[in-house]
């Protein structure tokens, strides 16, 4: 067993310093080619609960800024002593309706100060808080999905934050009888925020071993499962994360993640508490055209540190391309850039680091996590200057990760005190879950970027279960493929769909990235305009052939090769889960909704929309 420490110079990079701690890592190399890598580090003591971060910056610093959020044209703008203060009497009028640690509750609402205030109440009373995606319950939803949440967890009350916007919801059957709290235009018998705010203060009652949160899993692989967050777990999770710093300044976060998921909720909403910071609360979402809210707010506001999807930063980085005063603002004191949820292409990280150079002299470390709602978020994350996309990163302090061979690759497991307790009232996939060690399984690959040091990080190696084989027995890394086909693509392509399991060979639907293709078209062709349909554009169907012929020609093999793509004309369907609120696609799921697209796609004789790689053969 061996410990590696390292502190790299940001400088050698060009890199403006992101201030994080050394890196430190244990390495064990146990019988089979089983590996132990663990981050011997410790994680602040002293907060056991969410709660214990509020309470110890409303003492601290009891007038500095916990939660902002638009209100016209400025911002409402929360102190940790008010919400604090708010968070006290809330929570007796919590307790009035009833509730307790045997009744959750269910949150149907967007992120918003009242929306975080009413959670924290919750929690200082350990009545669990079971947040679900709006998509579940606003206008066009599919009520099934909601239905299976409401039966799963068995709430006592429901908190939406604009009851006409969630009527489709709230006169189903699903959710009659509960009563409802409604933030903005309460209804006949819904219970108002006034109204729980005149309740007498109540003291926390939370204990560190009580649930504090009950999240859905993303639902990929079955039905969605609850996700039993412990109160301690939560805390630590934030922990961790500000171990990986040596930064005593609170950060300033603008982010739009939702608090349905661990990587909002957790990941940023409880990192920023711990760490005394503020978060403005982005109403943006990483869509084109729902993204220029997030513009106008960073042209506002300048982070120190800023997280989004990949499908977020795509859009972005033809907004900082495009608007050399909104580079200026966000890059005038960032100091850490980071994804999740999904990998972000090489392609976009180069061009953010361009403009970034251009506008301020100097590169802005790129930074990316991994993990899942059962492991806090946060397993793994790069806590070292860094500009290499791809990387899962290395275990946070407190953690140990297990790769142990499985299917010909190292299966990723983890053990922490971040993990959850397991799935709420589901036994079987509890105990299915951790490996006699008590490592959890993600059902995911890693490796090693140089097997022969570790310290350089792990990189994804695909899902053992999305993988899939083509005709030939050739197993299919989809999500790798993926990434190098965004990566070659560049700013062209918004995501792509892995297709070609039983064909002869890889074959891809195309979703675009349409403010990047219409100026492609433009500028390929200014006196014509943008046509109707972008996937039809000359320009942008070479726009793709050219990236995919460049990924071929990079020769990873015949399963790393695309035959043929299929550009899409529509975006994907958020109702239908094809694409999460987080902003990523379920491959799985797109697959199946757009069976007709992938039948077009290996249709004999072709398809005159599919377009047919010349270099796509080993």
């Amino acid at each position: 067993m061996s410990e590696i420490r390292l502190a790299p110079d940001p400088a050698a990079l060009g890199l403006r310093d992101p201030r994080y701690a050394p890196r430190r890592l244990r390495v064990e190399r146990r019988d089979g080619n089983e590996i132990l890598l663990t981050h011997p580090g410790a994680v602040e003591a002293g907060l056991a609960t969410p709660l214990d971060a509020v309470a110890r910056w409303s003492a601290r610093t009891p007038k500095a800024p916990w939660l902002a959020e638009r209100s016209g044209a400025g911002w409402r703008i929360l102190t940790y002593a008010e919400g604090a203060g708010r968070i006290a009497a809330l929570a007796g009028g919590l307790a009035g309706l009833g509730l307790t640690r045997e009744t959750p509750l269910l949150v149907l609402a967007r992120n918003g100060i009242d929306h975080a205030l009413i959670a924290y109440a919750a929690m200082s009373q350990a009545i669990p808080v079971a947040a679900i995606s709006p998509q579940y319950g606003l206008a066009g939803a599919i009520l099934s999905r909601l239905a299976h949440a409401v039966d799963l967890i068995r709430p006592g009350a429901v908190l939406v934050d604009d009851a006409p916007a969630f009527a489709t919801a709230l006169d189903s059957e699903i959710l009659a009888g509960l009563p409802v709290i409604a933030l903005g235009h309460p209804g006949p018998g819904h219970v108002t925020l006034e109204a729980l705010l005149r309740a007498p203060p109540t003291p926390v009652r939370a204990r560190p071993e009580d649930i504090a949160k009950l999240l859905l899993t993303s639902g990929s692989t079955g039905q969605p499962k609850a996700v039993i967050c412990r109160q301690v777990a939560v805390a630590i999770t934030a922990a961790q994360v500000a171990a990986c710093y040596d930064d005593p300044e609170p950060p300033v976060v603008v982010n739009q993640a939702p608090w349905s998921h661990s990587l909002g909720a957790n990941a940023i909403l409880q990192m920023v508490t711990h760490r005394g910071g503020t978060l403005y609360i982005d109403a943006g979402q990483p869509v084109a055209g729902r993204h220029l809210e997030t513009v106008r707010n960073l042209e506002e506001i300048a982070p120190t540190y800023h997280n989004m999807v990949p499908a977020g930063w795509d859009l972005l980085a033809g907004e900082l391309e495009r608007n050399p005063t909104l580079g200026r603002r966000f890059f005038s004191r960032v100091r850490v850039l980071q994804y999740g949820g999904a990998a972000l292409s090489q392609s976009t990280c180069d061009r953010i680091q361009a403009v970034a150079r251009a506008t301020c002299g100097e590169g802005i470390s790129f930074a990316s996590g991994y993990g899942a709602t059962e492991t806090g978020p946060t397993a793994t994350n790069v806590h070292w200057p860094n500009l290499t996309m791809g990387l899962m990163g290395l275990p946070v302090p407190g953690t140990t990760v297990k790769l142990t061979p499985a299917q010909g690759r190292l299966e990723f497991r983890v053990k922490g005190p971040q993990l959850c307790a397991g799935y709420y009232r589901n036994p079987e996939a509890t105990a299915a879950a951790f490996d006699e060690e008590g490592f959890y399984r993600l059902g995911d690959a890693a490796t090693p970027v140089d097997p022969g040091r570790p310290e350089l990080g792990l990189r994804f190696d695909g899902r053992l279960s999305e993988n899939f084989k083509l005709a030939n027995g050739t197993f299919v890394n989809v999500g790798a493929l993926r990434v190098d086909a965004l990566s070659s693509i560049g700013g062209a392509a918004a995501d792509a769909v892995v297709c070609g399991e039983g064909e002869s060979g890889v074959g891809l639907l195309i979703f675009l990235n349409a403010p990047f293709c219409r100026d492609l078209v433009e500028a390929s062709a200014p006196s014509r305009g943008s046509p109707e349909n972008l996937a039809e554009a000359p320009a942008v169907r070479q726009a793709i052939a050219s990236g995919l012929e460049r990924l071929n020609r990079a020769g990873r093999g015949g399963a790393g090769r695309v035959q043929r793509a299929l550009i899409l004309s529509d975006p994907p369907h958020a109702p239908s889960g094809e694409i999460t609120d987080k902003g990523y696609i379920n491959q799985a799921l797109a697959r199946s909704r757009r069976a007709a697209e992938v039948a077009r796609l290996f249709a004999d004789p072709d398809d005159p929309a599919v377009l047919r790689l010349d270099n796509a053969t080993a």
